[in-house]
């Protein structure tokens, strides 16, 4: 219930108040070279979404001049541009799919019932007086977000749904929590590990 409210609230707030380009497109006019997923990334909505929109299924053949309809966004701007600055802080000198994934488990966190139903509850979150990520604690949450990171937030929100449900982060090399050891590994991405 209390994600159905939190849902809710952001489809209202990202309507009346969001500047971003996905509030504004209602349709899209598909050019030569576009595909689904680039479109999905570039409008940073789900995939799985935009398919649903347009009643397509397993067929992503697209025609230039063809109309789709572009679903609202979950995430507000102000929601990815916090994401954007966590990615950049957190998996600066990583590469570009490890920031994808980093991403990637803020979203899954979201719609974990375990964790803070919002990206702010999550990016901010406090447990036993520590902070989730290290950057909220030393600062570098407040230095803007490179052009990557931002992008790399817009795919993460078209890849929403899909993946290995990873959940947790880390570096092996510098991380003190024997726990997050224990974890499964989903995937290792540059010095990070993927874990649930």
């Amino acid at each position: 219930m209390k994600k159905t409210l939190a849902a809710l609230t952001a489809a209202v707030s990202l309507s009346l108040f969001s500047t971003g380009a996905a509030a504004e497109a209602a349709s899209y006019q598909v050019k030569t070279g576009d595909t689904m997923w680039g479109i999905a990334s570039k409008y940073g909505v789900p995939l799985t979404e935009l398919k649903k929109a347009n009643n397509r299924t397993s067929n992503n053949l697209l025609y230039p001049g063809q109309k789709l309809t572009i679903p609202a966004a979950a995430v507000s701007a102000a929601d990815q541009d916090l994401l954007a600055r966590l990615v950049h802080a957190e998996a600066k000198g990583e590469p570009y799919a490890g920031k994808v994934a980093v991403a990637t488990v803020v979203l899954n966190r979201v719609a974990s019932p375990d964790f803070p139903n919002s990206v702010k509850g999550v990016v901010y979150e406090k447990s036993n007086g520590y902070y989730a990520f290290t950057p909220v604690k030393n600062g570098a949450i407040n230095k803007p977000a490179d052009a990557e990171a931002k992008k790399a937030v817009k795919e993460a929100l078209a890849f929403r749904g899909q993946g290995s449900g990873s959940l947790f982060f880390f570096n092996p090399k510098t991380a003190v929590s024997k726990w997050v050891f224990s974890r499964e590994v989903t995937v290792t991405i540059g010095n990070h590990r993927f874990a649930k």
